[in-house]
């Protein structure tokens, strides 16, 4: 019992990196995490942490020990959010995830209005396209687009997230335009690393019909929707990206979609979260503030473009 409090520092280095970080987190000083770690290592007798100039890594007993560690540190966290939950103002850290580039242009401009609503939160958001481990990470919930894979989380749908397929004019005047799905095969595409199927986009019919997979190629692929939208804009190739982030070009006419008869398979926005008996008032009142500001896709509104193929 009396390594309680070295355990949760422990499952706080591990999940930050570093000592710095971790103290950051917990407000401590380094040297104080610095000793409680030495200490935890001695009670146990082992070493848990492998330091080196550069970068902290689990030993093999360290490994082992992190998973009760993380998972004695989520049923605290949870005993407490079930007493916060009781209370009308929601309070305390809300740690959450999120993808770059919707992190950056549509999350953190409205994360004023969501803390001047709800004094008492706090917020530290971690933007990273990466698939990340909610309960083993410290987090509380993430932000993912796309179709969801089964897991224990529980999702709710935030918003939309139509994806088109554009290109700036000059690529379509160098290449053509495709009039069908299976013309992509001709094209340099633009692939997104993270996407389950990168080299496979799906579409179906406006009228309706069968999904229809064609496998594409390129010779850039990156794991960053900004790093692509630059490329196409550039004319290197055609993206598939959701118009959350290609919005103000199309609008503008420095890209232009195509293929707008065959759209692509619905990619919703999705808040996720550990499951558990009591969601926490600060998830709650974080969802329910998405879902306010992003349930009918405002970068979608107004949004006919300048021309499309």
């Amino acid at each position: 019992m009396e390594n309680l409090m070295a355990m949760a520092v422990f499952a706080r280095v591990v999940e930050a990196g570093s000592f710095t970080a971790a103290a950051r987190r917990l407000g401590m000083s380094k040297s104080a995490v610095s000793k409680q770690m030495s200490r935890l290592e001695e009670a146990l007798g082992t070493r848990l942490l492998n330091r080196t100039t550069r970068r902290l890594s689990l030993s093999q007993a360290g490994l082992a020990f992190h998973e009760h560690c993380a998972r004695i540190l989520a049923e605290a966290q949870a005993a407490e959010e079930a007493v916060q939950s009781l209370q009308a103002e929601p309070r305390g850290l809300l740690r959450l995830n999120a993808p770059m580039s919707f992190g950056i242009l549509h999350l953190a401009p409205a994360i004023p209005d969501f803390l001047a609503r709800y004094p008492g939160l706090r917020v530290d958001m971690d933007l990273a396209d990466r698939y990340v481990d909610l309960v083993a990470e410290g987090f509380d919930l993430a932000i993912r687009i796309g179709r969801l894979e089964d897991s224990s989380l529980i999702a709710r749908r935030i918003a939309p997230a139509r994806r088109v397929i554009c290109g700036a004019p000059d690529y379509f005047a160098r290449h053509g335009v495709p009039r069908e799905p299976a013309d992509l095969r001709w094209h340099n595409c633009l692939l997104y690393s993270y996407l389950r199927s990168m080299d496979e986009w799906r579409f179906r019919h406006r009228d309706g019909g069968e999904e229809v997979a064609v496998r594409v190629d390129g010779n850039f692929r990156a794991n960053n929707g900004d790093a692509l939208l630059g490329a196409c804009l550039r004319g290197l190739g055609l993206s598939l990206s959701p118009t959350f982030l290609v919005a103000d070009a199309l609008r503008d006419g420095r890209l232009v979609a195509c293929l707008t008869d065959w759209p692509d398979v619905d990619t919703s926005i999705h808040a996720v979260y550990p499951h558990r008996r009591n969601v926490t008032a600060r998830v709650r009142a974080f969802i329910d503030f998405c879902i306010e500001r992003f349930a009918d896709a405002p970068w979608d509104r107004n949004s006919s473009p300048a021309g499309a193929w």
